[in-house]
């Protein structure tokens, strides 16, 4: 079974709404099973439960099929996205092009000028769409 794989803030922003609906329909497309994740960040942690991520992506776009709803306490919301996308075994990640940029200035730390999605697919074995909000 194909997996794809959507980080999101909560609640969830118009930029969000834009990637979420992208990888709605990526996930109809292939046939797959979605995970929408929230990384509640552990410094300014809101306590995010999972029902509380279902309700407000379910407002802003409708009830979705065959999704599971993951919320992870991180330090970093990039590492923790990283973590999940690779316990899980993705096959498709969706992300937002303001993620992209903080995933591009992260690992800028690590490497000199990487190729973001270069890396992700050599390190994570997945296909990373980006979308614009």
């Amino acid at each position: 079974m194909s997996l794809v794989v959507v980080p999101v803030r909560y609640p969830p922003s118009s930029h969000s709404e834009a990637t979420l609906r992208e990888a709605t329909r990526i996930a109809t497309e292939r046939d797959a099973d979605l995970t929408v994740l929230h990384v509640d960040l552990y410094q300014n942690s809101r306590h995010v439960t999972r029902t509380e991520l279902k309700r407000a992506v379910e407002r802003r776009i409708g009830p979705l099929e065959r999704a599971r709803y993951v919320v992870r306490r991180g330090f970093l919301v990039e590492e923790t996205i990283l973590e999940e996308i690779a316990a899980e075994g993705a096959d498709v990640v969706v992300i937002g092009s303001k993620q992209a940029g903080r995933w591009r200035r992260m690992v800028q730390k690590l490497l000199s000028d990487p190729d973001i999605d270069a890396f992700l697919r050599e390190k994570l074995d997945c296909t990373v769409v980006t979308v614009d909000g």
